[in-house]
């Protein structure tokens, strides 16, 4: 049954849509990212996420950092953490037929995900809260958290800095010209180790910075936290048009609203909101399969 709707209420629901839409736009660029340039669906990259919430646990419970340094020294780390990943896993299978490259992709987020069980136990932790995010803005007879307000300032200025360093600098032209044809781009002397360690850090960082602001929302971490972020993250790239930054993160925005939405028209089906993103990723699929803003592109074999 569809509620009946007040302003406030709406307005509210725009603003939870939001905060939710820039959460899976930090994730899902990784994952596009990734694609863009290997044809890769990186598993792993939800197990990233999910370690940069301990790395930013621990460096504020155990080594008592301020939560700015912590936050940033997270993000350094999880950068490493990505360059670390992809020359473990997926540089030795360069010249491997990619399924090999996809079963290695699975068994380090397996792995990662296992190594959380055992080095950090599977019982909850609560992420640390960060009372400038906490508190609540009133604008008449609407509340808002200043978190809510922040995440899209974040995700714009993150985007936007993405942006400019794939059309403007140098790493950004490797970037594009090993997206359209990897082996010319070798030819042509690009170094593509640099630049898929490079997409690896940039992918991991924006995913940390994703992680952070899950956390502050929903402060709950243990070693499978990032699966179903990570899934949701995955069809917002899909949605938008895997490969495509842009895309990804309309994807995100489009799938943030659809979920705050259902909750809001049709209360009664809230439980079954993770549902309806599957649902949308199976429609996309089948009437666009290259997403929104996808490109049509032949696979090589």
């Amino acid at each position: 049954m569809i509620q009946n709707l007040t302003t406030e209420m709406f307005i509210q629901s725009v603003a939870n849509a939001i905060s939710v839409g820039s959460l899976y736009a930090m994730v899902a660029i990784g994952y596009t990212m990734v694609y863009g340039i290997l044809r890769l669906i990186n598993f792993a990259h939800s197990d990233i996420f999910m370690m940069s919430m301990y790395f930013v646990f621990y460096l504020i419970t155990i080594f008592a950092l301020p939560w700015p340094i912590a936050f940033i020294a997270a993000v350094l780390a999880t950068g490493v953490l990505g360059i670390v990943v992809e020359a473990a896993a997926y540089r030795p299978l360069r010249e491997a037929p990619r399924i090999s490259v996809l079963i290695s992709s699975i068994g380090v987020s397996y792995l990662m995900e296992n190594f959380g069980v055992v080095v950090f136990s599977g019982i909850q932790k609560q992420f640390p809260p960060v009372p400038a995010f906490q508190s609540v803005v009133v604008i008449g007879s609407i509340y808002f958290q200043k978190l809510s307000l922040y995440m899209p300032v974040v995700t714009a200025i993150s985007v936007v800095g993405l942006l400019y360093l794939i059309d403007k600098t140098k790493i950004g032209m490797a970037m594009r010209a090993t997206s359209k044809d990897y082996e010319t781009a070798k030819l042509m002397g690009i170094n593509i180790n640099t630049v898929i360690s490079t997409t690896f850090a940039i992918g991991s960082m924006l995913a940390c910075v994703g992680a952070i602001m899950w956390g502050l929302k929903y402060p709950k971490i243990e070693p499978y936290v990032g699966i179903m972020p990570g899934l949701k993250c995955f069809i917002a790239a899909v949605i938008g048009g895997i490969g495509n930054i842009k895309g990804a993160v309309v994807g995100a925005y489009l799938l943030g609203f659809m979920e705050i939405m259902i909750v809001l028209f049709i209360p009664a089906l809230s439980s079954y909101k993770d549902a309806f993103a599957f649902i949308m990723l199976i429609a996309i699929l089948l009437l666009r399969p290259a997403g929104i803003l996808g490109e049509k592109k032949a696979d090589k074999v």
